[in-house]
């Protein structure tokens, strides 16, 4: 049985989506580029701050983190108590399985500015052995460094390890420190997204974790 259940935040916990595409278009027409569609701003949804910006709009590195800089002063402003709320049954099976004593923890691209926050609204910063932010890793995912951090620091096994996500991103995360996935079709990713990356389960809402033989 998996000893530790590491989960990705946007999209996955939290229902962050809104605030998101709404903060980075904002942004878009604060600095007058030329704003992508919200298709593209949803697909970037877990990668870095600044990579969110080149990716979606085809912007270079140097504009990708002015974006970035301006987004961060933007999302303060719009990130109002209740803007990002916990995704249909995310609360009750995070205490289930904490009950059942299974460690959990965050893996999430959002820096520790605002991650911690939104978790702290939550409720749930309790529930949580370790959170781990952008600021925390030099490798952001699908690099297996967040994974590989929260394990050293718990001194558990990749095999004992699963991992849960909307992203591709997280799937590949999560199989490349060795560690199962499961991907959530609730969030910002298709299904089909998430079976190519390699996910083990794919479940249709958060509360399906305590149907799967883990």
């Amino acid at each position: 049985m998996k000893k530790l259940y590491i989960f990705d935040f946007d999209g996955t916990l939290g229902d962050s989506r809104g605030l998101i595409v709404r903060t980075m278009m904002d942004t878009f027409e604060k600095l007058g580029i030329a704003k992508p569609t919200v298709e593209a701003c949803i697909g970037t949804i877990g990668l870095p701050l600044a990579d969110c910006f080149t990716v979606s709009a085809h912007l270079s590195d140097e504009v990708g983190e002015k974006c970035a800089d301006v987004y961060r002063k933007i999302f303060k402003r719009n990130n109002v108590k209740g803007a990002v709320k916990p995704f249909k049954g995310v609360i009750s099976t995070l205490n289930t399985l904490h009950g059942q004593g299974k460690i959990l923890a965050v893996a999430s691209s959002r820096g520790h500015e605002s991650l911690d926050g939104l978790v702290d609204d939550f409720g749930i910063t309790n529930l949580f052995t370790s959170i781990i932010g952008a600021d925390d890793v030099v490798n952001a995912k699908p690099d297996p460094e967040p994974v590989n951090k929260i394990l050293s620091s718990l001194s558990i096994l990749p095999k004992d390890t699963v991992v849960v996500g909307d992203a591709p991103y997280d799937i590949l995360m999560g199989k490349n420190a060795g560690a199962s996935a499961i991907g959530v079709t609730y969030g910002n990713s298709k299904r089909e997204e998430l079976q190519e990356a390699g996910a083990d389960f794919i479940i249709e809402s958060f509360a399906d974790l305590l149907k799967l033989p883990l």
